[in-house]
């Protein structure tokens, strides 16, 4: 580095040193604006990339509904068996509106006569057809890790409509009904994922 653009470099870090000196210490007002947009900056980079959420758009009427404390804990649940299990926040969108559909993220037991086989657990999933003991499907980190290794052995899930990906694993009488829940279940997602 040449004699000139050294001075020239020392000189305006010597001014912003001073400068910082100079208003940090004196001005206490300062530091609370500076955290807030610190803490702001950090908050923003947790953000998740809700482009990445619903990648091919949604299909057809949204539906929506409120939901309560043992459902957002089967979110958060849902969420942490995803990350758990190496997968990526569009895993959890499929995880979550299939979810909404099979049972409104309720981990229910057996229905008696409403009950559609022995379906059972947040995925509906039936011990008889082999997805695990009435214990473990109605677990549910386990009923959400035995959804995505499901998930996990569709080719090309990732490039899928979310109906599709969900369709693959579930085998559902209903295949289209899935797709109603995707644009809650990426809401659900993006509020969740950093939590």
């Amino acid at each position: 580095m040449n004699t000139m653009m050294r001075k020239s470099v020392l000189g305006i870090a010597g001014l912003a040193v001073a400068g910082g000196l100079a208003a940090g210490p004196l001005n206490h007002g300062t530091t609370d604006t500076i955290d807030t947009r610190a803490a702001a900056v950090a908050v923003q980079a947790d953000k998740v990339d809700k482009s990445k959420l619903i990648p091919h758009g949604v299909q057809g009427n949204q539906s929506r509904i409120d939901l309560g404390d043992e459902q957002t804990d089967n979110v958060k649940a849902i969420i942490a068996a995803t990350k758990k299990s190496g997968m990526d926040e569009r895993a959890a969108v499929v995880a979550i509106a299939t979810s909404l559909q099979e049972s409104k993220l309720e981990n229910l037991g057996h229905l008696g006569e409403r009950n559609d086989h022995d379906s059972q657990g947040l995925f509906q999933q039936r011990p008889s057809s082999g997805w695990g003991t009435v214990e473990q499907i109605t677990d549910p980190e386990y009923s959400t890790m035995a959804f995505l290794k499901g998930l996990k052995q569709v080719d090309g899930w990732q490039d899928m409509p979310l109906t599709g990906a969900a369709q693959t694993v579930q085998v559902s009488a209903y295949p289209d009904h899935y797709a109603q829940w995707e644009r809650q279940a990426a809401d659900l997602v993006a509020e969740h994922w950093n939590s």
